[in-house]
């Protein structure tokens, strides 16, 4: 089974909680976490990113799509929205929608946001609805995660969140990493129990 983790990053701080999801969902037996990027966008067209990113991931393809198990999208917060970047993305996402590609398939979102109140919730919803559409079954980080009771920066029952600080520079925490794990493992359990 694989478990497809895609989100776009500027400042670095989506990538690192890709990254701890994917250790959380590696954590079960028979999954393999698949990280991907989108490339970045200007004036509402994609910017032309060579085929494969200078570094990091490569970006996400058709194919990812359609051999996942589950996917869990992630992006930085864009005034209480997801990124255009990843909004272009899943706005080119019409031929697996008509075919069902997704349905059934658990998802999940994630967000890293300058301010601790800048919308990381409604970002996190707004990543929902196109899931909805694809037929997703959606999946959050519930109570029983310690986590959420503790943390005094980022994670939402909704998924995880990350406050990046207003330079952007401010390191993922150990609760913060802690529930993007959750949420790996959490999606990639469901994916098996589906199968």
């Amino acid at each position: 089974m694989k478990i497809l983790i895609v989100y776009y990053s500027l400042h670095g701080n989506t990538a690192a909680m890709a990254r701890q999801i994917a250790r959380g969902a590696g954590q079960v037996e028979g999954v393999e976490a698949v990280v991907r990027t989108v490339p970045a966008v200007s004036s509402g067209r994609p910017e032309d990113p060579g085929a494969v990113p200078p570094s990091g991931p490569p970006f996400v393809s058709q194919d990812d799509l359609k051999n996942c198990s589950g996917l869990i999208l992630g992006s930085p917060t864009r005034f209480g929205n997801m990124a255009a970047a990843l909004k272009y993305f899943l706005d080119g996402t019409g031929s697996e929608w008509f075919s069902g590609t997704l349905t059934g398939k658990p998802a999940g979102v994630f967000t890293s946001t300058a301010s601790l109140h800048g919308g990381q919730e409604s970002t996190l919803l707004s990543m929902m609805l196109p899931l909805l559409h694809h037929g997703m079954l959606l999946v959050g980080v519930p109570y029983s995660e310690a986590g959420l009771n503790r943390t005094t920066a980022g994670g939402t029952p909704y998924g995880p969140s990350h406050w990046a600080g207003s330079n952007s520079d401010r390191d993922i925490d150990g609760i913060e990493a802690e529930l993007c794990r959750a949420l790996g493992k959490r999606v990639a359990e469901l994916a098996g129990k589906l199968a």
